[in-house]
C-alpha cells in the first residue's frame, strides 16, 4: 500500500535546496513504473494534533503551524525551510505515517510506503532541524501504541544521516527501540555506539565515510538485525532514507539500489518472524534523483515480494 499525497510538492525550500519537491516527484514517477501497478494507493490523510503531541508539545505544533508563513519563504534554522504549503505537507507526513500503521495493524495491507515530505528524523521534541518539522516516524510508533495497544515498537534507519529525533524521542522508553546504520563523522553528529538509552534501546551501527555494501551488510547482520530480532517488536517502521547510494551528494557511503532492496528483505524477514510482516516504511532523505528513484523502487520492489 502507498500512502502519498500532492501537497507534499508544495512544500517549496527555494532555489538549490537539496531537500525539493523533485524528490517527491521522481520517487512518484518510479512508482509509476507497470510494476507496481498493482499497489493501492491512498491520499495521505492530515496528522490531527492529538497524533503529533504524543511525540512533540502541543505548544511546538503550534509554534510549528503559526512560523508558516503567508507569502515567499522562512528559514526555521539554517537549513530548515518552510513555504505557506508546508504546513499542510508536515501533517501529511505525520498523516500518513500514522494511516499506514492503521492499514497495517487492521490487516487491509501487509506492509506500507509513505511517499512524503518533509522527510522527520531528525525533528527533536521540542526542535525543528535537518530539514524536518515533525518526526514522522515516531509519531507513528506512538500512535501505535496509544491507538492499538501494541506493547513494543521498533524503527530501523537506513539514512545516511542519524536520525538524532528519534533516537531522543525514544530515549527514555524501554518500549521502543530504535536502530541506526549512518555515515559517521556526519551532520548531524549523534549516533556513536556508546549512545544506548534508557534500558539498551538505542542500538547504533555508524560507518565510516567510503563504506560499502559490504560495510552495510556487516553492520545490518551483525549488530542491527540481532537487536530488532532479540527486542521483537510487534511493529516493525523503517525510516527509509536513501542518501547513502554513492551518487548522493550529502554523504560518501557508497551504497547502491541493490543494497537497499537485500536490507529491506531482511527487515521483512525478520518482521514476518516478529510481527505477522506489519512493516512501515517512511521516506526520509536521498537527494540525487536517480539514485533516489531507483533506490526507492529497489526498497518497495522488496516490499511486495512475498516472504
Amino acid at each position: 500500500m502507498l500512502f502519498t499525497h500532492d501537497a507534499g510538492l508544495n512544500h517549496d525550500t527555494g532555489p538549490m535546496h537539496p531537500e525539493r519537491p523533485d524528490r517527491l516527484r521522481a520517487v512518484l514517477k518510479a512508482l509509476a513504473a507497470k510494476e507496481f501497478s498493482s499497489i493501492e494507493r491512498r491520499e495521505a490523510p492530515e496528522a490531527t494534533v492529538e497524533q503529533i503531541a504524543r511525540i512533540h508539545p502541543e505548544s511546538y505544533v503550534e509554534a510549528i503551524l503559526d512560523a508558516i508563513p503567508s507569502s515567499g519563504t522562512r528559514g526555521l534554522d539554517g537549513d530548515t525551510i518552510v513555504s505557506p504549503g508546508s504546513g499542510e505537507a508536515a501533517l501529511r507526513a505525520s498523516g500518513a505515517a500514522c494511516a499506514a500503521v492503521d492499514a497495517v495493524i487492521a490487516g487491509d495491507a501487509g506492509n506500507a510506503f509513505c511517499a512524503t515530505r518533509p522527510p522527520g528524523h531528525h525533528a527533536e521534541p521540542t526542535t525543528a532541524m535537518g530539514f524536518c518539522l515533525f518526526n514522522n516516524v515516531a509519531v507513528a510508533a506512538r500512535h501505535a501504541q496509544a491507538v492499538h495497544g501494541l506493547e513494543r515498537v521498533a524503527v530501523m534507519d537506513f539514512d545516511v544521516h542519524h536520525g538524532n529525533g528519534t533516537q531522543a524521542a525514544f530515549w527514555d522508553d524501554p518500549s521502543l527501540l530504535y536502530t541506526s546504520t549512518h555515515q559517521m563523522p556526519l551532520y548531524p553528529g549523534t549516533g556513536a555506539i556508546g549512545e544506548t538509552g534508557i534500558a539498551n534501546n538505542i542500538v547504533n551501527a555508524p560507518l565510516a565515510p567510503q563504506s560499502d555494501g559490504v560495510a552495510f551488510k556487516e553492520a545490518m547482520t551483525g549488530r542491527i538485525l540481532p537487536a530488532l530480532d532479540s527486542f521483537a517488536p510487534d511493529l516493525l517502521i523503517i525510516s527509509a532514507g536513501f542518501d547513502a547510494h554513492y551518487r548522493d551528494p550529502l554523504a560518501s557511503l557508497n551504497f547502491d539500489e541493490d543494497d537497499f532492496y537485500w536490507a529491506t528483505r531482511e527487515l521483512m524477514a525478520l518482521a514476518d518472524r516478529v510481527c505477522g510482516g506489519r512493516v512501515v516504511s517512511c521516506l526520509e532523505g536521498g537527494y540525487d534523483l536517480q539514485g533516489l528513484a531507483t533506490s526507492a523502487a529497489a526498497h518497495v520492489r522488496a516490499l511486495l515480494e512475498p516472504c
